[in-house]
């Protein structure tokens, strides 16, 4: 099997590392990612600005651009033949509920499956985090489960694994997402010339996180493993707009 490995950290972090170390045990693997920090970059796009890749002394290839470029760089002009799969992380940080919305690790693994690849997301929970390896772990164990039963079209895996050693991981759970309280208003400061800055507050605590949640079972000592749909029509919605769609008279 012939992996794309991206991230949203940069390709000098610690979380993508141990996880083509874990990886390339097992498979072929290619390290295509972001030569910065991109958190929170969500699904951009670097459109205005020509796109430069890098090969670094330990083979990773460093992208100026977004996880989306990197991922899109990689699968159509980088990687030579069959490619099998596209995993984005570890990430450092949670991908949690409505976290996956603003993630540029979600949004790296999406791009892989819009390029019609299977893809999965996998990030470590904890603001500080250590135990990357426990999180190696548990994807390589499920790309290997996943060669006998492939994912469909539509969808995403997003994997969260709380930073515990691997013999403290109770197991794995399949999840949905959960739901924060929206988050704290912007910070207002002074930089050293006394003009006004703005600093994003703190992630809101968790609104929906009981049983069955991706919080609940990171919270409990579970890695969660959550199947997410690229389709975000509404369609609950449809025929009832339908009805008084017909309504209106133009």
């Amino acid at each position: 099997m012939r992996i794309l490995l991206s991230n949203d950290d940069g390709v000098n972090a610690e979380g993508i590392k141990v996880l083509y170390d874990e990886l390339a045990k097992v498979f072929d693997v290619t390290v295509v990612a972001p030569d910065r920090n991109c958190s929170g970059a969500s699904h951009s796009l670097t459109l205005l600005n020509p796109l430069r890749a890098q090969a670094l002394d330990n083979g990773f290839i460093s992208v100026n651009g977004t996880p989306t470029d990197s991922v899109h760089l990689g699968v159509t002009q980088l990687m030579q033949g069959q490619l099998d799969l596209v995993v984005a992380g570890i990430n450092h940080g949670a991908n949690l509920g409505d976290d996956t919305i603003y993630s540029g690790t979600v949004a790296a693994a999406t791009e892989g499956r819009h390029l019609g690849m299977p893809a999965i997301a996998v990030s470590l929970v904890s603001k500080s985090p250590v135990n990357f390896k426990t999180a190696a772990v548990v994807t390589a164990k499920f790309i290997e489960r996943l060669q006998l039963h492939p994912l469909p079209s539509d969808q995403i895996i997003n994997i969260n694994v709380p930073d515990i050693p691997l013999n403290a991981l109770k197991g794995i759970q399949v999840t949905r997402l959960g739901h924060r309280h929206k988050a704290e208003t912007m910070t207002k400061m002074k930089d050293p010339w006394q003009r006004d800055i703005y600093w994003y507050g703190p992630l809101g605590q968790e609104l929906d996180a009981g049983v069955g949640t991706d919080f609940h079972a990171v919270t409990n000592g579970y890695a969660s493993i959550t199947p997410l749909t690229i389709d975000m029509t509404a369609y609950k919605s449809m025929a009832q707009m339908t009805e008084w769609i017909n309504e209106l008279s133009l």
